[in-house]
């Protein structure tokens, strides 16, 4: 399998008046096709600064990242939103819905910007995909907060990336957030994705295959899991 995520002895430091605070120190990871991954650790362990680094949102103090066998650090910014928008899928906690577009025209969005032809159809499948047939032409203040994340997730793949990267479904109901996670990895099965998950919930953590634990800005632990996507 090829890497889709090489990240080699990177650190991330802020200037923080005379202070100089380092959240990511010595980060070493690769990252496979195919594979599904659980980032995990508590709260300011740099979670979140290494997702935007490997999303190419930001550059690191030192080290490099490469996507998809491009280095991003020579990138422009141009450049790098081309690589997300190409390549990446993002799902968020909030959903990150634009409230003035349907079910629908959120889905078509991504494929619009690129220019992708049959949008419609395509987000329609989508949309059926994930059981929203009947929800197409509602606002997101329209929809249950578990429809939101299911526009969320159809939205991510409709431009067919090649990786994932995915906030927790903490914000949803025990049985919507199980649904909601379910749907997840089955729709990353169909579609051959690399799933990266960033979570605090161990279980949601045992069900990828590989839990990459961070503290303190280091990574402490990098293990395969037992049992794989047992969400099925």
């Amino acid at each position: 399998m090829s890497p889709i995520l090489e990240v080699e002895n990177l650190i991330m430091s802020y200037q923080s008046g005379s202070k100089t605070l380092t959240v990511l120190q010595d980060i070493n990871i690769v990252i496979h096709e195919g594979e599904t991954v659980a980032i995990t650790g508590p709260s300011g362990s740099g979670k979140t600064t290494l997702m935007g680094l490997c999303a190419a949102l930001d550059n690191p103090t030192s080290g490099d990242i490469k996507l998809l066998g491009n280095a991003v650090k020579p990138l422009s910014e141009d450049q790098r939103a081309q690589l997300r928008n190409k390549f990446i899928g993002f799902i968020f906690q909030n959903f990150q819905l634009l409230p003035s577009l349907t079910a629908l025209e959120n889905v078509m969005l991504p494929l619009e910007l690129q220019g992708i032809k049959g949008a419609e159809d395509d987000a329609k499948k989508l949309l059926e995909r994930v059981g929203l047939k009947d929800r197409m032409t509602h606002y997101p203040t329209q929809l249950s907060g578990g429809e939101q994340q299911r526009v969320a997730l159809a939205r991510a793949l409709s431009i067919n990336p090649k990786s994932c990267l995915d906030e927790p479904t903490g914000n949803l109901d025990g049985d919507t957030g199980s649904t909601v996670e379910s749907l997840m990895f089955d729709l990353n099965k169909d579609f051959g994705t690399t799933l990266i998950i960033v979570t605090h919930n161990p279980e949601l953590a045992a069900k990828t295959g590989r839990t990459i634990q961070l503290k303190s800005g280091h990574i402490v632990a990098d293990v395969k899991n037992i049992v794989q996507n047992t969400a099925n």
